[in-house]
């Protein structure tokens, strides 16, 4: 389900079921809010790790990877940009498969549906450079139709061992 407010909180769970996440590894975020609360009512499967910081969500996702799970760290965009050395040393050269789905916080509305780069919010505009900067393969989740790169992603990080991104453009919808 999707319309001008957004992809629905139960089509996301249903695509992080078809996939297979175990665990919502989190530092909770506004955009992401209705999504949260539905993890936090039990819908969906999965276990909620709430973590202090942004670099405590990518160590304890790699200690469920490694430990045989199927984490999804769960941040906004300027969650990320606080934790690229975490990223670096832990996705990208320990080589340990992380999924993201980062809320990006601050954008337009005026900007749904059009390139995040065209933003005139530094913190929306430079998550797409700097996830290219890192080679880290991502995917923009605009409305339902896009919740099969959930899938996609998570086939990316396993085959590259490394990082992968979801980008939730505009804030989850409470349906």
């Amino acid at each position: 389900m999707a319309d001008d407010l957004g992809i629905g909180a139960s089509a996301y769970l249903a695509a992080l079921r078809g996939a297979g996440v175990s665990h919502f590894v989190t530092v909770p975020d506004f955009v992401q809010l209705a999504l949260h609360q539905a993890v936090e009512r039990g819908e969906g499967g999965m276990a909620l790790v709430r973590t202090c910081n942004e670099d405590q969500a990518v160590c304890v996702a790699a200690g469920l990877t490694i430990a045989g799970k199927r984490p999804l760290v769960v941040i906004q965009n300027q969650g990320l940009y606080a934790c690229i050395n975490t990223i670096r040393a832990v996705a990208l050269d320990a080589r340990i498969p992380t999924v993201f789905l980062i809320g990006q916080f601050g954008r337009e509305t005026d900007n749904f549906a059009q390139p995040s780069i065209q933003s005139r919010r530094r913190v929306v505009n430079l998550l797409e450079p700097i996830l290219d900067t890192l080679n880290v393969p991502h995917w923009q989740l605009e409305q339902a139709s896009d919740l099969v790169a959930v899938a996609a992603a998570y086939d990316a990080a396993q085959s590259r061992r490394g990082a992968a991104a979801l980008i939730v453009g505009r804030p989850v919808a409470w349906h």
